[in-house]
């Protein structure tokens, strides 16, 4: 093998780190540790394309390179199994979930491995796993056995919730009843998305334009009985964990806005009648109830100094007092109303670019400030789950009700004055424009004159004298709607009493730990019912019911969500064979935190936030010993399909019948405003090339027409036919060249095009490594003439050090493409010379090694290195041998460079200038001409533009 073949060399060196157990994990650290994680990759049928690998690639370079440090590296894969997918595949086939999800799973670790990542194989779990969806259960039963103590600001056991004396003499069911409402699973009568077709809920992030992601089809919001974890409870912990984690700033103010916390009052409206009096003398006495009465809407506010400006309210199309509020003659507007939101999204619904619809109770509530009646509307961009459902409209401050006011013709008083100098200052004042700032009091009684910071604080306190509001803090953060109705998903442990008639008490209890896992039935149909109906259900009695303790239960028919195996694994790939306990603890405590995580920005709000809370959950029940699971989170950025040539649908008709004589035909992607075509040829739909375009007065043609084109890079997909498969890469390039390829495109966080030309470019500097070390003319893979025990002169002793400290460096700050570069350098620079010291070339090899590892592992054992180059100490540098003497200077001439000069590395620019000037070669290209400009870059170069 006198070439180099990665085909023969990268299978012998993986099975070799199989056999070799070269990275396997200690039990416990030895030393310092590095925990390095990708994110849970979720296994589909399409396998990997080559977006996928650029963050293992990054996560398998730090790892090598730490455990080249002596840093004991904990460096695991598994795969987030469950989810829509692969039931959507039974429904189709018959065939079990299970089998599909295997059958992915061997596929993406046969590719996994394939590129040599230097995963603990040993570790591999997957959330489809029983041992290891028992412990997912088992987190979920701690969750329902806690609750949040606001006085500690932390969970508990809810065996130590107190519980109210009233509560405790009506008996055990109440006490039941009581703990449920404070657990953090429970059960509520929640609005969902509901897709018929899917059978299922879906988050609102599964939802788009009133359609499911997955199939596109109609979601309607219903009421339904769901488990919901109380999420809202860790919100402020939530949201100041945020401060020390090492995370980009982009991702730590996506997770701030979801949890949205803002300051403000809570303020009640009376809605009992006109006459208000006798409801106000009772609040006075009485306060403001924790929750609003029957007789009131509750309303969230952050701008309590505007209520002189409230005209009229609006409650959500899904408020429990819509009916209350109806009166008979609107009831059946409201009725086709309510029906017509429910299918809307809530992007939809609070879309601002769209016109505003409502519809009008017929009753009115009491302005607390005024005591005057305004009117009570219902209208979809007020959701039941932001506040209360409930606001009170100030049309002139804020633009939404501004919309609606004007909309329906409803008034526009204006109560804060803008300032003196503001262009619309007369028409805001007229209640014709909006102004949503801040500034002094207007027709606002007593508080007139006040600025708007004043009047908060002081409207605020007299609403709370008189027992009609108070200071508020709110989140947007909602409980996390936790059930699905389907079949492939973690079953929950629990169980409903049932009597004679299996009908349920209302009682629950958790499945006894000795019983878990509660697994998946046997079911003979996939299908979902098409109604909110598990298909749990459909499983026959041995399942479903089952007596302890002489009672009779029924489980839970409903699963868990995608989302739940994903919220914990990093946990279990500490200990993932423990039969005991979720977790060692002594392994835990020396292996968490993670500290460097890696995967892409589209996790940065769901799975990131539910997992920390999670984690701060099991961290206050003594199951963890940090508060947060992730240190430092790096995004990679992601890879666009290589760029390809394509026009609008107007454009393609207009030249269709000329582009089919030469031979290209047009594929629509996309929708709607968003579509184009992209051109292929006819014969092997290949894409349009750079070299059949050209340039005509700046624009881009196709070559010999007049017909333009844009080129452009779209994410990688099927319907765009731009997918690229890590399998091809593999079997033409080898996998060292994919890997040095995705790290050489740019920065890791960047959003970088696909280029072919690139990873040949790539090969290429692995073909110089190769024929560096190895002679290729030879049959017998001798090496090179240059490989010798020589020492190092001083000029090559300066490149080995600078490239020893500069790979160093940008591998520990992640800037990968410029360790590579500087190792491209490292190898032009000695396949020029005549001497290659072996001990040189084994140093450059360790620094490749984390990069390339299969070629560098090769010509480890080609110059006499004896096991896994992956257990070599990383080299150090001299930096007296960087500081060298002297130096090498490039002098250009217009440009171009023309002489290389040794100079002293400390010269002057004067001094440089004067022993470029006297060289000879450029004495020479210069003589009889003017030197026009002199740039002197001391210790860089010198360019002279002559004429």
């Amino acid at each position: 093998m006198a070439r180099y073949n990665p085909s023969e060399i990268e299978p012998k060196w993986q099975s070799f780190w199989d056999s070799d157990q070269t990275f396997a994990t200690d039990r416990l650290p030895k030393a310092s540790k590095r925990y390095i994680l990708d994110m849970f990759p979720y296994p589909s049928g399409d396998g990997l394309h080559v977006g996928h690998p650029e963050g293992y690639t990054a996560t398998d370079i730090v790892s090598r390179f730490c455990r080249a440090r002596g840093i004991s590296v904990l460096h695991p894969m598994g795969f987030d199994a469950f989810g829509l997918p692969a039931e959507e595949h039974a429904i189709k086939t018959g065939e079990h979930p299970r089998i599909q999800t295997q059958r992915n799973i061997d596929n993406f670790t046969r590719q996994l491995k394939m590129l040599g990542f230097s995963y603990d194989w040993d570790r591999v779990l997957s959330t489809t796993d029983e041992d290891y969806f028992k412990w997912t259960q088992w987190i979920f039963l701690e969750l329902f056995d806690t609750w949040f103590d606001e006085e500690s600001n932390k969970g508990r056991p809810i065996s130590e919730l107190p519980i109210p004396d009233p509560i405790r003499q009506e008996g055990q069911a109440s006490i039941e009843a009581y703990r449920d409402s404070k657990r953090l699973a429970y059960q509520d009568d929640a609005l969902v998305n509901w897709c018929p077709a899917l059978g299922t809920v879906l988050a609102n992030e599964e939802v788009k334009d009133g359609l499911s992601d997955r199939g596109d089809h109609p979601v309607q919001r219903i009421p339904l009985r769901q488990w919901m974890l109380r999420i809202t409870a860790y919100a402020e912990r939530l949201l100041e964990g945020l401060d020390d984690l090492d995370w980009p700033v982009g991702i730590k103010k996506l997770q701030q806005d979801w949890i949205g916390r803002s300051t403000g009052a809570e303020v009640d409206f009376y809605i009992g009648g006109t006459d208000d009096s006798t409801w106000r003398s009772q609040r006075k006495s009485g306060g403001l109830p924790e929750v609003a009465d029957d007789d009131s809407l509750r309303v969230y506010t952050t701008r309590p100094d505007t209520l002189f400006g409230a005209t009229y309210m609006v409650v959500s199309p899904e408020h429990p007092l819509v009916d209350k509020l109806t009166v008979d003659a609107q009831r059946q507007a409201v009725s086709d109303y309510r029906e017509k939101a429910s299918f809307k999204s809530d992007r939809e619904r609070t879309d601002g670019g769209k016109e505003k619809t409502g519809v009008f109770t017929g009753s009115h509530a009491i302005n607390p400030v005024t005591g005057k009646p305004i009117p009570v509307w219902i209208a979809d961009y007020v959701l039941a789950g932001y506040g209360t459902g409930a606001i009170m409209a100030v049309p002139a401050h804020d633009d939404r009700d501004f919309e609606f006011a004007k909309q329906f013709e409803l008034p526009v008083i204006p109560v804060v004055d803008p300032p003196a100098d503001l262009e619309d200052r007369e028409a805001i004042l007229a209640g014709e424009v909006c102004f949503v700032a801040e500034g002094q009091a207007i027709n606002s009684g007593e508080f007139d004159g006040q600025t708007t910071e004043q009047v908060k604080a002081a409207v605020t306190a007299s609403l709370a004298n008189d027992g009609l509001g108070r200071e508020a803090v709110n989140f947007k953060l909602r409980d996390w709607l936790f059930s699905r109705q389907r079949f492939w998903g973690e079953p929950f442990p629990i169980l409903h009493e049932v009597d004679a008639d299996n009908e349920p008490t209302g009682i629950k209890r958790a499945v006894p730990f000795d019983q878990l896992p509660v697994t998946l039935p046997d079911l003979e149909d996939f299908k979902p019912h098409g109604r909110p109906e598990p298909p749990l259900a459909k499983a026959d009695d041995d399942w479903l019911y089952t007596t302890i303790d002489g009672k009779r239960y029924r489980r839970e028919t409903n699963t868990m969500p995608q989302w739940a195996g994903s919220c914990w694994y990093f946990l279990r790939y500490i200990d993932p064979k423990n039969k005991t306990a979720m977790v060692d603890p002594e392994l835990e405590k020396a292996w968490m935190p993670v500290d460097l995580y890696v995967g892409g920005a589209e996790h940065a709000v769901l799975h990131l936030l539910y997992s920390r809370f999670w984690h701060k959950v099991l961290y206050d029940r003594g199951h963890v010993s940090t508060p947060e699971p992730f240190g430092r989170l790096v995004n990679q950025g992601m890879i666009l399909g290589a760029p390809q040539y394509h026009m609008s649908p107007t454009a393609y008709q207009e030249s269709k019948s000329t582009l089919a004589d030469i031979g290209l035909e047009g594929t629509t992607v996309g929708e709607g405003d968003k579509a184009t075509v992209v051109l292929r040829h006819i014969d092997d739909h290949s894409d349009l090339r750079d070299d059949e375009t050209e340039k005509k007065k700046g624009k881009t043609t196709i070559s010999g027409t007049d017909i333009g084109v844009l080129a452009k890079a779209d994410k990688m997909s099927k319907s765009r036919g731009n997918v690229v498969n890590p399998d091809d890469i593999v079997r033409e390039y080898g996998a060292d060249s994919l890997r040095l390829y995705e790290m050489f495109m740019g920065p890791l966080e960047a959003t970088k095009p696909w280029s072919m030309d690139g990873v040949g470019g790539v090969r290429n500097f692995l073909d110089r490594v190769w024929r560096m070390i190895v002679d290729s003319r030879s049959d017998n893979d001798d090496l090179n003439s240059a490989i010798n025990d020589e020492s190092l002169n001083e000029d090559d002793n300066r490149v080995l050090h600078q490239t020893i400290k500069k790979v160093t460096e940008d591998t520990e700050a992640m800037s990968f493409n410029t360790a590579i570069a500087r190792m491209m350098e490292f190898t032009n620079h000695f396949s020029k010379s005549d001497s290659r010291p072996r001990a040189t070339m084994n140093t450059f090899l360790i620094l490749l090694a984390p990069y390339a590892p299969h070629l560098a592992e090769e010509l480890w054992s080609k110059l006499g290195g004896t096991g896994s180059i992956a257990r070599q100490p990383w080299p150090t540098w001299d930096e007296s041998a960087i500081a060298s003497s002297t130096i090498e200077v490039p002098v250009q001439v217009n440009g171009k460079i023309k002489a290389k000069l040794q100079v002293a590395a400390d010269i002057g620019k004067d001094d440089l200038a004067k022993v470029a000037l006297a060289d000879s070669a450029i004495k020479d290209l210069i003589e009889g001409k003017t030197i026009v400009k002199q740039i002197v870059v001391p210790g860089r170069l010198v360019n002279l533009v002559v004429k």
